[in-house]
């Protein structure tokens, strides 16, 4: 790819300007705010916050929402990707959890991002370790998810229904299960997310075309009912952000910011292989874990040419990092019950890349299994009057956000207009037919939907920006560049860890790093120093 003649400023005529972060916004945003007293102040940008950023924005509130690292650094951006409809929390009896999923899973994928999210085919293998009874029971809890989908209101027409495969069927969705003894399958459908960390980015720009400022690199170093200590961790400097309301959605750090929130973190662990080791797999595979009774390890084809495998869930006791780790236990224990389903075992050099997320869960004050806790969330205020929001699950995010900014609205008193988000589109929203006549590259239309013209328009200063960024990988300069120039990327590690998922395999991230490096310095963007890929433990 050629050194592109691009410089940072502008949007392209008629292109993004409202939604547009960069650089040059966020200094000129941050210079204004202390002379400004906002309506709301949100601590942390994952999903959660750049929710209710989005929510209080979109009701008429002046809004900042700040975070210490980047957009979707935290357990944002280490999901299984996907869009539930909540049939775990029905099998454990929280109807009211499954349905509030089922509900927002159609929001996303009916309404507010439906360029981001798309049905995906789920087949359970029935293998001997598969007892009939269970399949049974698996198959009830298919029909039972159905139910959810039909009182959610979400069309056939965009979750198919579930059915009982054939052993030949099964095979043509996963030609690497293990052939012998397999009875057949159980389809179902979910929903999957482009890439949750693509969500985060069009939520904060959704809300920074309603008026919010979004401030990445900007550590609430203390928290209080009126407004916060806020350190430029770009410069060092400190400012008072005055606010007259606040709310703590900084996930699993949350009660590091406010006295009284007592969390118990979970770690997820994914692993990533490539797609070609699995053998042309056709759908995402669930696989039961020996000795649970609604436990699964989840198989998920990206589209990219990788596969994500997981989940655990295990207590993370003592201090929080900011990027966690994947123990070589937990990559073992996710290989062998891969192993239990696959015609040919994955070798731990199958394995590419790891990553590991912290789930934000409310700690009951009672010993047991993380994996039992329940994935509600809560709002609590605080005495000085700082809302939390903690617990729930990505699915959920708009909800919690709205009950975190009627949480504010009540306990300040703000004049604000009811929610609105379960009908905003987020940037790049479309419907799937106006999706398919956009003239621009499939994956660009999959990724930034109606904004994807605008990324192939780019080219034309430099035609080289429509390669891919190193040999191998899908990810097109362009989008690298779109980064920069709109998503408010500052850094290589911004574009390769966040804005496309490069850096989920360390020898992909080395590659590209040099043309991230580049094109971030030739649209005049100081690249800081890259926080590297995640280590195992």
């Amino acid at each position: 790819m050629t050194k592109p003649p691009l410089r940072g400023g502008p949007a392209p005529r008629n292109g993004p300007v409202r939604s547009s972060l960069n650089a040059a916004r966020r200094e000129r945003e941050l210079a204004a705010l202390p002379d400004e007293v906002v309506d709301v102040l949100v601590v942390g940008l994952g999903v959660t916050g750049a929710g209710v950023a989005l929510d209080a924005a979109s009701r008429g509130l002046s809004v900042a929402a700040v975070d210490a690292h980047d957009l979707a650094f935290g357990t944002s951006r280490w999901s299984s990707k996907l869009v539930h409809g909540g049939l775990r929390y029905l099998a454990a009896g929280q109807v009211d959890v499954a349905h509030e999923s089922a509900v927002e899973r159609g929001v996303l994928m009916c309404r507010t991002a439906p360029h981001l999210v798309r049905a995906l085919p789920f087949v359970l293998p029935l293998t001997p370790l598969v007892s009939r009874p269970q399949a049974a029971l698996v198959r009830a809890g298919t029909r039972a998810g159905d139910a959810l989908r039909l009182a959610a209101r979400t069309p056939r027409s965009v979750l198919p229904g579930p059915r009982r495969l054939s052993a030949v069927e099964a095979l043509r969705f996963a030609p690497a299960l293990r052939r012998h003894g397999l009875r057949g399958g159980l389809l179902s459908w979910d929903g999957q997310l482009a890439d949750d960390a693509r969500l985060v980015t069009a939520l904060a720009r959704t809300a920074a075309a309603h008026g919010a400022r979004v401030l990445t690199r900007c550590r609430a170093v203390a928290l209080a009912g009126d407004g916060a200590l806020v350190r430029d961790e770009a410069t060092g400097a400190e400012i008072t952000v005055r606010a007259r309301a606040v709310v703590n959605a900084a996930g699993v750090w949350a009660g590091g910011l406010v006295d009284g929130v007592a969390l118990r973190p979970s770690r997820g662990t994914h692993l990533v292989v490539r797609a070609e080791a699995l053998g042309g797999l056709q759908a995402g595979l669930q696989i039961p874990v020996p000795g649970a009774r609604s436990r699964f390890l989840l198989v998920l084809p990206q589209g990219d040419g990788r596969v994500y495998a997981g989940l655990t869930d295990e207590p993370a006791d003592g201090p929080i990092p900011d990027v966690p780790s994947a123990t070589r236990e937990e990559i073992g224990f996710l290989l062998d019950v891969l192993a239990s389903a696959l015609e040919v075992p994955l070798r731990p050099e199958d394995v590419v890349g790891a990553f590991a997320g912290l789930r934000p869960l409310l700690d009951p004050g009672r010993d047991g299994d993380t994996a039992d806790l329940s994935r509600r969330h809560a709002v609590l205020t605080s005495r000085d009057g700082v809302v939390t929001v903690v617990g729930g699950k990505l699915t959920a995010y708009r909800r919690m956000a709205r009950d975190a900014v009627d949480a504010a609205v009540a306990a300040r008193g703000l004049d604000a207009g009811p929610c609105r988000t379960a009908r905003l589109p987020l940037v790049g929203a479309a419907a799937p037919a106006r999706l398919a006549a956009l003239d621009a590259p499939r994956r660009l239309v999959q990724r930034y939907g109606t904004e994807a013209p605008l990324l192939a328009a780019l080219t034309g200063t430099d035609p080289g920006l429509l390669e891919p960024v190193a040999p191998g990988l899908p990810v097109l300069g362009a989008e690298l560049a779109w980064g920069a120039l709109h998503e408010g990327a500052l850094d290589a590690a911004d574009l390769l860890d966040r804005r496309t998922r490069i850096g989920l395999v360390e020898a992909d991230r080395a590659a590209a790093l040099p043309t991230a490096e580049a094109l971030l310095g030739a649209l005049g963007v100081t690249s800081a120093t890259p926080i590297g890929p995640r280590k195992i433990n």
